[in-house]
């Protein structure tokens, strides 16, 4: 008995360092995500849309353009699209890539300073590139 009560006293100290933990391993298991916005560590955020690669990129300046977000520069990347655009106060970096002829998966990063990014923001030009493609 003594060697039962010691084990589950030894997993108690051992499991308490853990307690914080729960929230992480919800947002790994995707809780608090919405409308399949995935995040990364890194504070960029990315979702794949059903639409061709340039249905997603004139949905994309369409959605930057309402939001009043100037786009510095389009170019080429890989086998996709980089956008680098500009707000008051965030530097934007979006990368589009083709999975198939009418798939793409669009990545955010909006950055403020040196060393901090705004998954929000990334989540709402995702969110508003949606919505720009449903009426397109």
């Amino acid at each position: 008995m003594q060697s039962v009560t010691g084990r589950i006293i030894f997993l108690a100290i051992v499991a308490l360092p853990l307690a914080g933990c729960e929230a992480i391993a919800i947002s790994a298991l995707g809780g608090g995500t919405s409308a399949g916005i995935s995040y990364t560590m890194s504070g960029a955020v990315s979702r794949t849309f059903t639409a061709s690669l340039p249905k997603v990129r004139a949905a994309t300046l369409a959605a930057l353009q309402r939001m009043q977000i100037d786009v510095s520069s389009i170019g080429k990347a890989g086998d996709g699209k980089e956008i680098s655009a500009k707000s008051i106060s965030r530097s934007i970096d979006i990368e589009l890539e083709e999975i198939s002829p009418n798939v793409t998966r669009m990545s955010v990063n909006a950055k403020y300073g040196f060393f901090h990014s705004d998954s929000a923001t990334g989540a709402e030009i995702l969110q508003q590139t949606g919505r720009q493609i449903g009426e397109l």
